[in-house]
């Protein structure tokens, strides 16, 4: 096992958590650079379930150190209702978790702008979390955020004052929402102040001391390379970016640092909230490819966002996507999730490039709009009716799935390293 980032390259919810839970035993390090609570990593280990949305997913694992670097964006609340979770399965988080001192608060009143500024866009809203994410990132751009190792700063209160001065301002006198009071952000400090400075550490220092030692560093991102504020759908994006690069600035290591980038995404593709979606085939709104493979992928998957709830639309594998997201991050391996919820399809599509205007085009456009007028070129492969469910081994496999791997990897240019074929830790084939 070499020093690894492990990402999404599609919309997210690609299954990065379970991904990065089989792999944290064969590291020391599980380093998490973006994101925040608008994350969901569901681990399933047996018949039991855990949702991880700040911490990274080797928590559950004895031996290995879990880091939040600076590129995360923390929500107190969120992350000690995290912390306590599992605490009370048994899981000693304050022995296996460090904090970048550098990491951006979440406060309540990054909250109630993200919430405010949604409800006023109506119908022409982003579909964002509404969980702060946004509008936290915003503030440390503008050099007005509050981090963590601010707790301990004299002008603290100044500061707050003039956050409070200005998103009040915002909340009631252009989107004619309610203000956020001092008593709900001093809630919110009181608890990091507690509970989190105590885990603040400099990541950076650990890091370089652990990869000099020899050890092994698993990097997580969150979302997918396509909610990329800079390569993605631009605007309906995250407020971070989620490539491979930013695990970089995200916990402060050089690009030498990095040996391998594991790609994860679906046998498919799926994707929450709004924004173009070229091989959709079935949303919660009713649109319902005729053939219904859409609806199939969204029952047998359960595809429902495993943070927000929301139902995920759904659609066939879009090549040109995870091309340009092996692009963008220089992946050198795919690790393919669900490949089980593709058994009982009749036929199996790959969209291998998009027409537009009479044009073929075989790379995501950076125009929105184009990209939503495109229209999907697709190669038919047959489906299997055998279940490839919980299948261990690639002679398990029935030779059309094993089929439509082998064009994935030659549409793709990336070999497969690692198909999962159920949520179980043990549902997985190493290739």
């Amino acid at each position: 096992m070499t020093n690894t980032v492990a990402i999404g390259i599609q919309w997210g919810d690609e299954g990065k958590g379970k991904i990065v839970d089989l792999m944290a035993p064969d590291v020391d390090v599980v380093a998490r650079f973006q994101g925040g609570p608008n994350a969901g990593h569901t681990l399933v280990i047996g018949d039991k379930k855990t949702v991880l949305n700040h911490i990274p997913s080797g928590i559950l694992h004895d031996d290995t150190l879990c880091l939040i670097g600076n590129g995360t964006v923390v929500d107190p609340f969120r992350l000690v209702e995290e912390m306590d979770m599992l605490l009370a399965a048994g899981i000693p988080v304050v022995e296996r978790l460090k904090i970048s001192e550098r990491c951006q608060l979440i406060l309540p009143y990054h909250r109630a702008l993200d919430a405010a500024r949604e409800a006023a866009k109506g119908a022409g809203k982003i579909g964002t979390t509404g969980k702060g994410i946004g509008p936290c990132y915003e503030d440390k751009t503008a050099r007005r955020g509050i981090r963590l190792i601010d707790l301990t700063s004299a002008d603290l209160n100044d500061r707050i004052e003039a956050n409070l001065e200005y998103v009040n301002f915002m909340l009631t006198q252009y989107l004619k929402a309610a203000p956020v009071t001092r008593a709900d952000v001093d809630e919110a400090l009181d608890l990091a102040r507690a509970r989190l400075l105590p885990l603040a550490a400099d990541v950076p220092l650990i890091l370089q001391k652990r990869i000099k030692a020899g050890e092994r560093i698993l990097y997580e991102g969150a979302q997918g390379s396509m909610l990329d504020v800079d390569h993605g759908t631009y605007p309906f994006v995250t407020s971070s970016n989620t490539v491979a690069g930013a695990a970089l600035a995200g916990l402060g290591v050089g690009p030498g640092q990095v040996d391998a980038v594991l790609g994860i995404c679906k046998a498919y593709t799926t994707r929450v909230g709004a924004g173009p979606f070229p091989t959709e085939l079935y949303n919660a709104e009713g649109k319902c490819d005729a053939e219904n493979a859409g609806k199939h992928m969204a029952e047998k998957g359960n595809e429902f966002g495993s943070t927000t709830g929301r139902p995920r639309r759904t659609g066939w594998f879009d090549a040109v996507v995870v091309q340009h997201a092996v692009r963008i991050n220089g992946v050198t391996g795919l690790a393919i999730t669900k490949m089980d919820v593709l058994d009982g399809l009749e036929e199996v599509k790959l969209c291998v490039a998009y027409e537009l205007n009479g044009e073929r085009l075989e790379s995501v456009p950076a125009c929105c709009a184009q990209l939503e007028a495109a229209t999907p070129v697709y190669e038919t492969l047959p489906g299997w009716s055998e279940s490839t469910f919980g299948a261990t081994a690639l002679d398990q496999l029935p030779a059309n799935a094993l089929a439509l791997l082998r064009r994935i990897e030659a549409v793709c240019d990336c070999p497969v390293s690692m198909l999962s074929t159920g949520p179980d830790r043990n549902h997985i084939i190493h290739l």
